[in-house]
């Protein structure tokens, strides 16, 4: 069996994995367009507050390790057309611009996504950078070590942990948001203002309502970034606008979404069956919703990309699909978060359910027993929990993942509120904190349901 992997960032690293331990005898051909592999790119605001030491730091695997075991690994190499009828591809080598020709038996497309760039007159500007790529990071950290002003573009996690990063580091930072909150489509519009007042007591000047329309040179060789509210002045740009799925070479060949991420089933299999997708590239199955969703997340890319590698040559093994589970620090304070807010729930039609649970995360006669809030959405009808979102100056983010697998599993709020946790003083109250959201969130439902 043949299979080419067609992008080695997180999805495909984790199918060519699984590929080698399933199918030892399968021969592997990994074509990826970058020079390096693996960068997390959330070590980019890492290396900026200076708690990663160099960006490398933050590959987790080198082409080496593959081809060691066998596999035919390509970096500098573009796949500039793929015939899915003819199971062919045209590879161009970057270096030395030859085309060649090969083919497949299993395809496995982990092409990943792309900075959406606003269409802003200006963004050109080299004063305007991007952060995704292990390249773009690297040029985005050269080129602000001798600036002192930064402006962000977009206010979502990337954007949030780049304020958080040079904000840290003594910059003067300018965070532009659209929406009319901070990591809009995460989190409740409160949790976000929380967050934006975290970001200000540092110094970071933070719009939101705010649309950017235009970048443009000054006489000392700044950036003027003009929108519909004012002018601001900043030596350098950073646009965090979003992910937009990078599937062209599929287009036409398989069946996608209306966003352009590729559709799959449960085994990570496209409309066509010798063709896999994973990763940014693809879409995943939203589990509080039962529908598709996109969740351009590393967590996500490794999750699918291990079930396509291991279903490449059979049908082994299910998805089990997304909460779309997520987590940041932000400055000394813990923000997590799975399933959906109340606007999404909404948007789906559900009966939505919602409490706001404050409090402190552990005992008040306890030292530093930090105030917590807990926003936690259910559907009344059924009362099964739809989403939570959590914030707290202590490490709170490994509640968000029980919630997770309680929504995975069709939790509901009065399981939730007398689910069995541990206790201790130094860790939360006798009902944990997630406990007692759901026992408020029973007491608005007039009591618990007969069981």
């Amino acid at each position: 069996m043949k299979v080419v992997v067609i992008g080695c960032t997180h999805a495909g690293i984790a199918a060519v994995k699984q590929i080698l331990t399933y199918y030892p005898d399968a021969d592997i051909t990994v074509y990826e367009r970058q020079q390096t592999i693996s960068y997390l790119s959330c070590a980019t605001y890492l290396h900026i507050e200076g708690t990663v030491a160099t960006l490398a730091d933050a590959r987790y695997a080198e082409p080496a390790d593959f081809i060691k075991r066998g596999v035919h690994f390509a970096t500098n190499h573009d796949v500039i057309r793929v015939n899915a009828a003819n199971h062919c591809l045209l590879v161009q080598d970057l270096a030395t611009k030859q085309i060649s020709r090969t083919s497949y038996d299993k395809l496995i497309v982990a092409t990943g996504s792309v900075t959406a760039i606003p269409a802003i007159s200006g963004v050109e500007n080299p004063k305007v950078l991007l952060c995704k790529t292990y390249d773009e990071a690297h040029d985005l950290c050269a080129y602000s070590a001798n600036q002192q002003s930064v402006a962000i573009v977009g206010g979502g996690y990337i954007g949030v942990e780049l304020a958080e990063g040079y904000a840290t580091s003594g910059y003067q930072v300018l965070l532009i948001q659209k929406p009319a909150h901070l990591l809009n489509g995460y989190v409740e519009p409160a949790i976000g203002d929380q967050v934006a007042q975290l970001l200000q007591a540092k110094g970071v000047t933070v719009l939101t309502d705010a649309v950017v329309t235009s970048f443009q040179d000054t006489d000392n060789d700044q950036l003027l970034i003009t929108t519909n509210h004012d002018s601001y002045r900043v030596d350098m740009a950073a646009i965090s606008a979003g992910m937009l799925p990078q599937t062209d070479l599929l287009a036409g060949q398989v069946k996608m979404a209306k966003n352009g991420a590729i559709l799959v089933d449960d085994y990570l299999q496209t409309s066509d069956p010798d063709i896999f997708a994973a990763g940014d590239a693809a879409m995943n199955h939203d589990n509080p919703t039962d529908d598709y969703v996109y969740a351009p997340l590393a967590s996500t890319a490794v999750r699918q990309g291990t079930v396509a590698g291991i279903n490449v040559g059979e049908r082994r093994l299910r998805s089990l699909g997304t909460q779309v589970t997520t987590g940041m620090k932000i400055f000394d304070h813990t923000m997590a978060c799975t399933g959906l807010t109340v606007a999404a729930a909404q948007a789906a039609n559900f009966n939505v359910g919602h409490v706001t649970s404050t409090g402190t995360y552990r005992p008040h006669f306890m030292p530093d027993a930090h105030p917590i809030t807990v926003e936690l959405v259910y559907d009344r009808n059924n009362r099964k929990i739809l989403g939570a979102q959590l914030l707290c100056a202590h490490d709170v983010s490994q509640a968000a993942n029980t919630v997770s697998a309680l929504i995975q599993n069709g939790g509901t709020i009065d399981q939730l509120a007398l689910l069995d946790m541990l206790f201790s003083p130094n860790f939360n109250e006798p009902f944990n904190y997630l406990n007692l959201a759901a026992q408020q969130a029973v007491a608005q439902e007039n009591g618990y349901w007969r069981s």
